[in-house]
């Protein structure tokens, strides 16, 4: 009998979702006005229309979620290098390779686990598999292709074997992350948890081990920082999201309490960058002027985001691309001027 009242309650569960994603993709159109405008990219001008659909599905259109899983690898590679030295040219070029891929795999993973939810979310319905551009077949199959690619990559960086076991120990995460915004009111933890592994892994490709006086501060650090711009992020889907039963640190934290608190992860994420620098002897005066200047960024993104204008959001979400870039210049000034 309880298993018939269960089969009920998710029977019943089932319908009041499916009812509710039908009357939200029915609003789609009337809310496209108000999404951040859609980019003309080379994916639209220059691939051929066959491709275009897996260029779209890897994200090939929106570099922004590279940028963001490379910079903890590139800050990595930067900090585990000699006083005085720049970081190795070709341990940063492999991982541009893999962050390129490998962000792409993640985005299939997700789509292929949301393609229902994205049909009902005005930002999302037109991604190949919830517009019916893809199968998740074809999905399947480019999912393979992308997680061979990385294979390779991740078996070409200095130190394989040791690189190999912690590169491998990130895929739970990879795998999980789309589930959490389900059974978890802080998916964007997890989020970050998932996209600052290149903070072990630049160390560990240089060294073959870690220094945990340097690569766990710097992992909190990218932790609070994804959790500053993928809540400002997730603010652009709060009204679809609270009526899908999706959870995401945007409703937890509520339009009232979201700018304070992400000031807090702000300024963990400005502790934790100073400390990494520290431990790694880069702690001097162009290091620490150039990390004030990315905390500086963090500050105007939070004090100017308006939480109820998808472009506004939009914009601040992709200007993090200069946040990772100027602590990786920093990095790179307090080196040079290190001893």
């Amino acid at each position: 009998e309880e298993e018939d009242e269960d089969d009920e309650s998710n029977s019943s569960s089932i319908k009041t979702t499916a009812t509710t994603a039908t009357t939200l993709s029915n609003k789609n159109k009337n809310e496209s006005s108000k999404l951040d405008p859609p980019i003309l990219t080379w994916v639209d001008q220059i691939l051929p229309q066959s491709i275009q659909p897996y260029a779209r599905l890897a994200r090939m259109n929106k570099p922004i979620g590279t940028w963001l899983l490379l910079w903890p690898c590139c800050w990595s590679t930067a900090l585990a290098a000699p006083p005085g030295a720049l970081p190795d040219p070709t341990i940063l070029a492999l991982f541009a390779t893999g962050a390129f891929v490998m962000r792409g795999a993640g985005c299939t993973i997700n789509d292929m686990w949301d393609s229902d939810l994205d049909k009902s979310v005005a930002r999302t319905s037109d991604r190949p598999l919830a517009s019916g551009d893809l199968t998740h077949q074809q999905a399947l199959a480019f999912l393979a292709l992308q997680l061979t690619t990385g294979l390779g990559v991740l078996v070409s960086l200095p130190n394989t074997w040791y690189c190999f076991q912690l590169g491998a120990a990130s895929l739970p995460f990879v795998s999980v992350y789309p589930l959490m915004k389900r059974y978890t009111h802080y998916p964007q933890a997890f989020l970050g948890l998932t996209f600052n592994w290149g903070a072990l892994m630049g160390y560990a490709a240089v060294h073959g081990t870690l220094d945990y006086s340097i690569v766990l501060p710097l992992y909190a650090s990218g932790v609070a920082w994804t959790m500053v711009y993928d809540t400002l992020y997730a603010h652009q889907d709060k009204n679809d999201d609270r009526q899908l039963g999706i959870m995401s640190t945007a409703l937890t934290f509520g339009d009232h309490n979201t700018k304070p608190i992400l000031h807090g992860f702000a300024l963990l994420a400005y502790a934790g960058w100073i400390a990494a620098g520290a431990a790694a002897d880069v702690g001097n005066i162009p290091f620490y002027l150039g990390v004030t200047t990315g905390y500086g960024h963090l500050v105007w993104q939070i004090q100017t985001a308006n939480l109820d204008d998808p472009q506004n959001l939009g914009e601040r979400f992709r200007s993090n691309h200069t946040v990772g870039a100027i602590l990786f210049g920093s990095i790179l000034a307090g080196k040079l001027t290190a001893g």
